[in-house]
């Protein structure tokens, strides 16, 4: 048992790498796309993260022969991870990341969507549908400006189907939440994502073979900040947020944990912005904004304060509008 201390500490980190690391990889794969083709990209990243967190596990005495593990977590890296994030890297060859990570920022509405056996449950739910809502009003005001705003050509085809892609991403992702929920094998949680991470980088390998990205690919000529971009999918993207992610559903609740849904898009802009010039046009910027609010509305039932917490805001409340406090307030304080 860690002490109080450590774990507050351990517990900060792990938001920040989810926060900041998994806003950051959008970034991350465009560099990676100047030297490296997107599914060797994914296939590269994915196998790397895999071989070293199977080995570690080797170390640990941990063994990985069960074919029926190996098949779930097999079925659930490809579509998470080769479908989820291998057709981000894809789509990101024709939109910028920020663009990319706006995009991916809409999976809880997939989840939803396709989460037909707690249909009842979310539908029934005033803020869900709300949230559905307003979400889908600011998709229609993102995609309107970024595929004909100004300086966009009309009807872009390219981008079109790169979006569409990125939507196909997220179902993807979802799909493979979904299955791994209900046919989660029974290795520890590091033994399955070292094999989901394993298949899902052999199906990259073999996709990225079949489009011939490997033809013309010459290791020596790929640029400096390919690599480094690389390395951060490795070593932070796959393997530091990945776990952290990990950690955290185990020690906080799922709800909380889910906050980065709202975080990583704001971190991509913010990164985009800083480091490669990429801007958004202030009606982008606006439909951002709206998917933030329906993705936090269809959440908000998740959200529950604890009687402490309501109890500072309601004596917080009072004292800021100069209500006169009660007893009640100051012992339940």
């Amino acid at each position: 048992m860690l002490p109080a201390t450590k774990t507050k500490l351990l517990t900060l980190l792990a938001f920040a790498s989810v926060y900041l690391i998994w806003g950051s990889t959008f970034l991350a794969i465009s560099y990676g796309l100047r030297g490296i083709p997107p599914f060797l990209l994914s296939g590269l990243r994915f196998l790397i993260a895999g071989v070293l967190l199977l080995l570690w596990r080797f170390s640990r005495g941990e063994s990985a022969q069960s074919r029926t593990n190996w098949l779930r977590n097999g079925i659930t890296g490809i579509l998470i991870l080769t479908g989820g994030t291998g057709l981000v890297a894809w789509g990101e060859q024709y939109i910028s990341a920020t663009e990319a990570a706006i995009a991916i920022a809409t999976g809880p509405f997939w989840f939803i969507a396709l989460d037909r056996k707690n249909w009842r449950s979310y539908f029934s739910n005033l803020p869900t549908i709300a949230g559905l809502l307003v979400g889908f009003a600011g998709l229609l005001l993102f995609f309107s400006d970024s595929i004909g705003g100004t300086g966009r050509p009309a009807g872009n085809t390219v981008r079109i189907l790169a979006f569409a892609v990125l939507a196909l991403s997220s179902i993807s992702w979802v799909l493979g939440s979904l299955y791994a929920k209900h046919r989660r094998a029974d290795h520890s949680t590091f033994m399955n994502i070292a094999q989901q991470l394993l298949v899902a980088g052999v199906a990259a390998m073999v996709i990225s073979a079949f489009r011939g990205e490997w033809q013309d690919w010459v290791p020596a000529n790929v640029p400096l900040q390919s690599w480094f971009g690389l390395v951060f999918l490795v070593l932070f993207g796959s393997i530091v947020a990945y776990l952290s992610y990990i950690w955290l559903l185990s020690v906080k609740s799922p709800v909380l944990v889910s906050t980065h849904t709202y975080i990583n898009p704001i971190v991509a802009v913010l990164a985009g912005w800083l480091f490669i010039d990429e801007h958004m046009s202030v009606f982008q910027l606006a439909g951002l904004a709206v998917i933030l609010a329906g993705v936090l509305l269809t959440n908000a039932s998740g959200y529950k304060l604890s009687k402490r917490l309501r109890v500072r805001i309601r004596r917080s409340f009072k004292i800021w509008t100069g209500a006169p406090r009660s007893d009640k307030y100051l012992v339940e304080f």
